[in-house]
């Protein structure tokens, strides 16, 4: 279902000249309005009238991160706090968050944007959607939520954690659709064939699932105990929150940016724009932002983008997975390397649980890493029990060492647990440990 065709399916050389348009408006309204745009965009000698192209968009200094924590709170805001109809933020794991605000337009677009998302994943007028993201400043929860309610869903605002209350709803309310993190639909629906129930008996149709990177190895796990379709989507706070891009139940290769509201690059790691089809980080603008306008925000994904015509009917650029993020690739004794990479490699194996961590000791001079895996659940009832010096369990350890060398050129150590002892995720999950 395609929500809205006349801007999921408009002509190429039309959506650039909106984006045109809208760019030189967003450059207007943040100079006229935002001393940190007005002084960078001075300072590169950019008004709105120069940029004639979007070629021109390279000359335009970027947005970073750090940008966001150096004017915290409001200091990027456009318009009064009385004029803000809600505020969200970034986790602010790595210092202060990211502070977001939200006009009443800007909740309008944000609804369009992300009925669209909700529409390609299979979600239709009058089903149940069951959203199991966070509700508070992250914008997962109420991003998903108000768009449901505005596309004319019936809302299920359970929140994460509580897996057991989860599978109960899910068993006396049989959504169409879950919303949720990867990682814990994957715990969810282990939970459920752990207590025996067929995931089948839900009636589930698809799951939206973002807000970590995860793998197309994850996707089979996560279709394998929930019996969904599984479709990735994208989003950041610092640009909207969710909504940003989606996959189509469709096709599902590669997720369709919204574009008329969100115009995106990929650099390299110098800032020099790169070619479709190469892998960089995606640069976004928001076009339409009120209270928010970022403008060339590095993102930190990695990424690319495809601009062929997708077979389900949609013109808009689709990007690629996410890879990963730029400040988390680990670089172990000379080899680059993404978590994602490695859950992909971990997941093709069978014998192994989908869960793991990767512990990097910086303690020591150069990093090293381990991995800690699980033993699939069938391995363990064929061995009885699980006792780490077990033959069979050097024997696993051993073919994840030399899965990891064929497919990544890495060489870690290799820890197996036991069985359910590596942390279930109800929210974002935690893959790298660090030692410092």
């Amino acid at each position: 279902m395609i929500w809205n065709p006349g801007a999921e399916t408009v002509p190429r050389s039309e959506l650039a000249a909106l984006q045109l348009e809208r760019l030189r408006n967003t450059l207007r309204w943040a100079g006229e309005r935002i001393g940190f745009y007005r002084e960078a965009l001075a300072a590169a000698r950019v008004t709105p009238e120069s940029i004639r192209s979007l070629d021109d968009l390279q000359r335009i200094p970027f947005t970073l991160k750090a940008h966001f924590r150096e004017h915290y709170p409001f200091g990027l805001f456009a318009v009064p706090l009385s004029q803000v109809s809600r505020i969200h933020a970034s986790s602010g794991t790595k210092g202060k968050p990211a502070v977001v605000g939200y006009t009443k337009n800007d909740l309008q677009v944000w609804r369009e944007v992300m009925a669209r998302s909700l529409a390609a994943a299979g979600a239709e007028p009058g089903q149940l959607i069951h959203i199991a993201y966070g509700y508070g400043l992250f914008t997962g929860g109420l991003g998903f939520h108000d768009a449901a309610e505005y596309m004319g869903l019936t809302v299920v605002p359970l929140s994460s954690g509580n897996t057991l209350r989860q599978i109960m709803l899910l068993q006396d309310f049989r959504p169409q659709g879950l919303a949720c993190t990867p990682s814990f639909a994957l715990h969810i629906g282990e939970s459920l064939r752990e207590a025996g129930i067929d995931s089948r008996s839900l009636g589930l149709r698809y799951g939206l699932f973002g807000a970590e990177p995860w793998s197309e190895e994850m996707r089979h796990q996560i279709e394998a105990v929930l019996s969904l379709t599984a479709v990735d989507f994208y989003g950041l706070s610092e640009i909207i929150g969710p909504g940003v891009a989606v996959e189509c139940a469709e096709v599902r290769d590669g997720l369709h940016i919204n574009e008329d509201h969100f115009l995106p690059e990929i650099v390299d790691a110098a800032g020099k724009a790169l070619p479709p089809g190469t892998e960089g980080e995606l640069v976004l603008t928001a076009l339409t932002k009120e209270a928010l306008p970022a403008i060339r925000y590095r993102t930190g994904d990695v990424t690319s983008l495809n601009r062929e015509p997708c077979k389900c009917g949609r013109t808009t650029v689709r990007m690629a997975r996410i890879k990963g993020r730029t400040d988390d690739m680990l670089v172990i004794k000379g080899v680059n390397v993404y978590p994602s990479q490695v859950e992909a490699a971990l997941l093709a194996l069978e014998d192994l649980a989908p869960h793991y961590q990767l512990v990097v000791d910086r303690r020591h001079g150069f990093p090293s890493l381990e991995i800690h895996v699980e033993p699939a659940e069938r391995l363990v009832q064929r061995w009885g029990r699980f006792e780490p010096t077990r033959p069979e369990v050097a024997a696993l350890r051993q073919k994840v060492s030399e899965r990891l060398r064929a497919a990544l050129a890495l060489n870690p150590e290799i820890v197996v647990e036991p069985p359910k002892t590596i942390p279930r995720s109800e929210g974002k999950a935690v893959r790298v440990v660090e030692k410092k």
